[in-house]
């Protein structure tokens, strides 16, 4: 009875999130200037009147936001201004699957190169192999993607020329091979946040009482290390795995761009330039919404996980 009212107050609270994030979006890209029809299929009058009607643009700015509103809770997110009869749903059913495909492997690289650097930075405490993967972490955190993007083709451009044939190809979306680089260039910054925070929280589980009780029933440094220090140390992690996966899976927009793969992000640059309002509003309501489902789910399962949590008492 406890997770079920915990379930409902956290779907409670995760609907309100994304209707604010579908108003605020509404109301943001009816304020800013510019016109999404002034364009070549616009440039006469009465084509551009007929455009506005069908689209709904000559109705009043609260009765659009009505029909939006409408329209999105049936799951229907328009029709894109910027392509020919082609809709804001099917441009996320046809290239969301990359993003998240790219995105899981991104993901995959993050959490087992976090995990496992922090690891090691807490194991090698203030020595050489701390100090130097704490200066990769700030440089990983600092560094923005789109220039790791450019030194990785640049380093394939290098390697192709040096071995004489493609290993791995500069751009695109074609096999396996032409994933590895751009997922592991949109996971670093998060396993750069995954490092730091692997490292304080195993530093943290070191000074604990049941570390200490371990250590003096005689067990092993390895069994103290991977039973007691890293099992509980990783729970934090997995608390930040919802937000990850949801960004990660979503917000690969520079290096989708950079490397040419056709995935939603990528649509999702070239809506704003064109100012096609549905595309905008489409994807970023259904990445707020997917933000929201995986945080909710990384809640239940770390109630799970963690049976020091009573969800009855949150």
């Amino acid at each position: 009875m406890a997770m079920l009212r915990y379930l409902l107050k956290r779907l409670g609270v995760g609907l309100f999130t994304i209707w604010f994030i579908a108003t605020a979006t509404f109301t943001v890209m009816h304020l800013v200037p510019g016109n999404p029809l002034a364009n070549e299929r616009g440039t006469n009058a009465t084509i551009r009147a007929n455009l506005e009607r069908q689209y709904g643009l000559d109705k009043p700015v609260f009765e659009q936001y009505l029909i939006y509103m409408s329209n999105m809770l049936h799951g229907d997110f328009g029709i894109a201004f910027s392509e020919e009869n082609r809709s804001v749903n099917d441009i996320i059913r046809e290239h969301f699957p990359v993003s998240a495909t790219l995105g899981v492997l991104s993901l995959c690289f993050a959490t087992v190169g976090g995990v496992l650097w922090g690891a090691l930075a807490a194991l090698y405490r203030n020595r050489l192999p701390d100090a130097l993967i704490m200066f990769l972490v700030i440089l990983g955190i600092s560094v923005p993607s789109f220039v790791f993007a450019a030194f990785s083709q640049l380093f394939i451009l290098k390697l192709n020329q040096w071995s004489g044939r493609s290993i791995l190809p500069v751009a695109g979306w074609e096999g396996v091979s032409s994933m590895l680089m751009p997922a592991l260039v949109l996971g670093l910054s998060t396993m750069a946040y995954m490092t730091r925070l692997m490292r304080s929280s195993m530093l943290d589980v070191a000074n604990t009482d049941y570390l200490r009780t371990a250590r003096a029933k005689g067990l092993s440094p390895t069994r103290i290390f991977f039973r007691h220090q890293l099992r509980n140390a990783i729970l934090p992690v997995i608390t930040v795995l919802g937000p990850a996966i949801a960004i990660i899976t979503t917000g690969g927009f520079v290096v989708e761009s950079v490397f040419a793969i056709p995935g939603l992000g990528r649509y999702f640059v070239q809506a704003v330039a064109q100012l096609d309002y549905t595309v905008i509003m489409g994807t970023t309501v259904f990445f707020g919404a997917f933000l929201v489902l995986m945080v909710i789910a990384v809640d239940i399962l770390y109630g799970f996980i963690d049976p020091r949590i009573r969800l009855g008492a949150v």
